[in-house]
């Protein structure tokens, strides 16, 4: 049974659109920016997020409830102890669940070395949890009142309440955590959806290219194409490769003058894209990293916003690509990076592991057979 509920109040907006959704992000910078985004998105929606799914729960008395695993209006579910189905979540960002073999969440830190990084991890999330997200878990502490419920802890570190999280991704992009919770499972990665958009009249020029280049920022962080697509088109230009750009939905024309090496097309079917791509440089969106390792391609990840560079970071960990640490490279960095894939086989080689990886996984098939698990009898 199917039923479509929309989401009212703070929490029906459009996420295309943060300029309506994130009026005043502006006013704010680094910090501060981060604590208005986390409380805006995720804090202030709980009690019009758990309106709309208690009313649906309630409504339909399903077998078993799956969710994002950052839709915190589903927490005042969870208090329900044995009155409730059970509630399963998809990750669909980096992992977030805390460890003592990490650094807080965010900071895009590498796993701890030893036990002094043990110690330096420790006393930064005091500090993250206890000062810097201080007004955070205190707008959290009003929401969940407003349900009548409270926070079990820290509320950015919720996959532990799920009856199952449900990782996407394969395990091996994942930093190794030697107190991961018993509910947490990886499931591979999610297959990209079925593209009807005709390949454009270029095509046929990938055939005989030296490289492939394949670069966008996404359908949601591409309001500036200077970010990262110019700065691309700019260090390649003078390179043996065909450079190739999804513009995410906007018009190819948004793009300015294209260097004599660029393609370009509104969207482009990965399907058919990925397996002639030899290096794949993107702003850090989890879901295109994903598609992309899955099909052996190494990264280059430019991403300086949201779960972005956790993204960037686990791809420079894991070999298969590179980190440029920001957000707005120089065109001399991202050829430096290009450069150094196309010349050095151990990225692509790395790429093929977490494929291999990935292929080991029905995303689909396992999600289904966790539901189906944990389903009231």
């Amino acid at each position: 049974m199917w039923l479509s509920v929309p989401l009212g109040g703070a929490a029906d907006y459009d996420d295309r659109r943060p300029d309506l959704h994130l009026p005043d992000r502006t006013k704010y910078s680094g910090v501060r920016q981060a604590q208005y985004d986390i409380r805006t998105i995720f804090i202030d929606t709980i009690p019009d997020q758990y309106a709309a799914v208690d009313a649906a729960i309630d409504a339909t008395r399903p077998d078993a409830v799956l969710v994002d695993g950052a839709f915190a209006g589903i927490l005042p579910v969870l208090d329900r102890g044995q009155a409730r189905p059970p509630v399963l979540a998809l990750g669909v960002t980096p992992l977030s669940q805390s460890s003592r073999a990490l650094g807080p969440y965010g900071m895009a830190l590498p796993p701890a070395r030893g036990a002094l990084d043990r110690a330096r991890y420790a006393a930064l999330d005091v500090v993250a949890r206890r000062l810097v997200f201080r007004p955070t878990q205190r707008a959290a502490v009003r929401a969940l009142a407003a349900c009548g419920t409270r926070p079990h802890g820290f509320v950015m570190d919720l996959s532990r309440r799920f009856d199952r999280f449900l990782q996407t991704g394969p395990a091996s992009l994942e930093y190794p955590r030697p107190d991961l919770a018993a509910n947490t499972h990886f499931v591979g990665v999610l297959p990209q959806a079925g593209s009807d958009v005709p390949v454009p009249s270029w095509w046929g020029d990938l055939d005989a290219a030296e490289a492939v280049v394949h670069v966008t920022q996404g359908t949601i962080d591409n309001h500036d194409f200077g970010r990262l697509v110019g700065s691309t088109l700019a260090a390649l230009a003078d390179r043996p490769v065909v450079v190739v750009v999804s513009a995410g939905g906007r018009a190819v024309e948004d793009l300015g003058p294209l260097p004599v090496n660029a393609r370009a097309a509104s969207y482009l079917p990965y399907d058919a894209l990925l397996p002639r791509t030899d290096v794949f440089v993107t702003n850090g969106g989890f879901g295109g990293v994903q598609a992309a390792l899955a099909a052996g391609v190494p990264v280059v990840v430019a991403g300086d916003t949201e779960d972005k560079p956790e993204v960037a970071a686990r791809v420079g960990w894991t070999g298969a690509g590179i980190d440029l640490r920001t957000g707005t490279p120089a065109p001399a960095d991202v050829a430096r990076a290009v450069d150094a894939v196309l010349a050095n086989p151990s990225y692509r080689a790395a790429a093929g592991r977490l494929a291999a990886d990935a292929a080991r996984h029905d995303a689909l098939a396992e999600i289904t057979q966790h539901l189906l698990d944990t389903r009231v009898p």
